[in-house]
């Protein structure tokens, strides 16, 4: 469904239904064999015009699967990944179609993931247009705050499925959960804090810049949560 909202954002009407899709991803990672791993579909226009109007090209569609292991170092997700703030910030939606999963909305991101890992961090935190809280280079972003569960409105970021999902899970644990714009500085009063993804899964975050958490209570009960949903 994402898929299919995603181009037609774009402009690009897929060929398939999402049945069709659906059955296409089933009978790819049968044939692949893929017990416990990652699957993308992914749509691109044809060769047939070269110009920026591009309305009489062939929509194409693939999809791939393949075996993962975890996305980060066992080590790693034990004590948390390290954050640095990004130089680049989330476009507002009147200067880009955010709501789109799209390749060209990740430029920035991949930029922002290179600088980061060259200083030694493995993500980087992305402010939105207005300074505030937005998300990870490819994953959201959640915090504890006294008890409660807080993660920005996705108004100019991608409301990533797995997102969706542990926002759930939080709900029938018990654990309140707060949506709302959080400007960078509520980091500071955050005790645990964690990015969600379908490659990140649930990933512990143990330092920003200087700022520090420790995966507790919330964040271990809903990765548990989490791994009983996805490998059952």
């Amino acid at each position: 469904q994402r898929l299919i909202r995603s181009a037609e954002l774009l402009d690009m009407k897929i060929p398939y239904s999402v049945g069709e899709l659906n059955a296409a991803t089933l009978a790819t990672v049968e044939k692949q064999g893929v017990k416990n791993g990652y699957v993308r579909p992914v749509a691109w226009r044809g060769s047939e015009m070269m110009a920026i109007a591009a309305q009489r090209t062939t929509i194409h569609v693939a999809i791939a699967s393949w075996e993962t292991k975890t996305y980060y170092a066992p080590e790693l997700l034990e004590n948390g990944i390290a954050l640095t703030r990004a130089r680049y910030c989330r476009p507002a939606p009147t200067m880009a179609p955010t709501e789109s999963k799209a390749a060209g909305l990740y430029m920035i991101c991949t930029i922002s993931k290179h600088e980061a890992e060259r200083k030694g961090f493995q993500d980087a935190l992305m402010l939105d247009y207005r300074g505030l809280v937005a998300e990870a280079t490819g994953a959201n972003i959640f915090m504890v705050i006294d008890g409660v569960l807080h993660t920005p409105v996705p108004d100019c970021f991608l409301n990533g499925i797995t997102r969706q999902t542990v926002i759930q899970l939080a709900i029938d644990n018990g654990i309140n959960v707060l949506e709302r714009h959080i400007p960078p500085e509520d980091l500071s009063i955050a005790t645990e804090v964690f990015l969600t993804g379908t490659a990140a899964e649930l990933t512990p975050v143990g330092r920003l810049d200087e700022l520090s958490f420790t995966p507790s209570t919330i964040t271990k009960l809903l990765s548990q949560k989490y791994k009983e949903l996805t490998k059952a």
